[in-house]
């Protein structure tokens, strides 16, 4: 076929008899020892309907590959899928195979609140790291942290990687064009996390005993979880899965993580699953305190019932009155993991 006028024709719409629509597409073609080029239709297929057919986006697909065809040249058609397909793909296959059940909820709140209203109806072919960036950019203007959206892109790119296996994922986290003022900032404010050193936990400790507000069993029990969670830097997921035979003379062996569901199932990565020694003067204190407190099997901090604790009542309860009480800052079980130096 030529290069001349008229080679790379418009998709049209046509409507039979019976009112149904397909798409089709006029084209010339040279034929060898005639002047004038014949004019050729191309059927490509019916318009979608509930049960069948082309979306626009396939039909144009197909032209470009018929074409490519008449002219003896590769053709490889975008994929039709849009960011809806993917999702469906990710919630009904991948998450419930390979995700923990906390990940994915987190996930699921990523997808339903930001996500799925702004690129359901896109064409994964269309989520470009040009696409990606202008809306994330959007979203930082709406109130969002930097820190904020690329959790939920990284959410995306899990969506897309999981459907489109071969396929490369069209952007990635070191192509999100965050302006340099907002990276300092971001490294600034990670600086001013809260942390709880040794000391300020023994403040801690001292002002949980001395609680009204709670039982003896109660104090006992926060009072022994904040010394571990000091000395060791255990996440409070893997404190609340802490089993008696996970307790060594001077180790703890992490290989149980609660997620925020309550339940018992794997680590949070690989690199989650370790032994901690706790050798120093803090440990061994830490170590005392845990030994006494664990007599029973099982969990060694557990609810009434011998279930697994609420993370958020260990704060409601304990902590947050007890580092008020002291004048130390609010935060959560996570200062006492950035306040340990193991």
């Amino acid at each position: 076929m030529s290069r001349r006028k008229g080679q790379n024709p418009k998709l049209r719409i046509g409507t039979r008899t019976d009112g149904t629509q397909y798409f089709y597409i006029q084209y010339w073609l040279d034929v060898a020892g005639v002047e004038e080029r014949k004019r050729r239709r191309e059927i490509l297929g019916p318009v979608k309907t509930k049960s069948r057919g082309l979306t626009k986006t396939e039909a144009e697909a197909r032209k470009m590959e018929f074409l490519a065809e008449l002219n003896g040249r590769s053709f490889a058609a975008p994929s039709s899928k849009v960011f809806a397909d993917a999702v469906k793909h990710y919630q009904e296959v991948f998450a419930p195979r390979m995700l923990r059940t906390s990940t994915f909820s987190v996930a699921d709140g990523h997808l339903k609140t930001h996500l799925e209203p702004d690129w359901s109806n896109v064409p994964v072919s269309h989520i470009t790291i040009d696409a990606v960036n202008e809306w994330a950019w959007k979203k930082r203007k709406q109130g969002l942290s930097w820190v904020t959206v690329k959790n939920i892109l990284r959410t995306m790119q899990r969506v897309l990687s999981a459907s489109c296996r071969d396929q490369k994922v069209p952007f990635s986290q070191n192509g999100i064009a965050i302006p340099e003022r907002d990276r300092l900032q971001m490294r600034i404010e990670s600086r001013e996390n809260v942390s709880y050193s040794w000391e300020q936990t023994l403040q801690i400790v001292e002002q949980i005993k001395t609680m009204d507000t709670l039982g003896m069993a109660r104090r006992e029990q926060y009072s022994t979880l904040f010394l571990v969670a000091a000395a060791s830097g255990l996440r409070i997921g893997e404190l609340l899965a802490l089993r008696k035979d996970d307790i060594g003379e001077y180790t703890i062996r992490v290989d149980e993580s609660v997620d925020r569901a309550g339940t018992i199932g794997p680590c949070k990565n690989v690199a989650a699953y370790r032994t901690v020694v706790l050798a120093d003067l803090e440990g061994q204190i830490a170590m005392k305190a845990l030994r006494y407190f664990a007599k029973h099997d099982g969990l060694v901090f557990h609810s009434k019932n011998n279930g697994t604790l609420a993370a958020t009542t260990i704060l409601t309860q304990g902590l947050h009155p007890a580092v008020k009480a002291v004048g130390l800052p609010k935060a959560g079980m996570h200062a006492f993991r950035r306040g340990c130096n193991r």
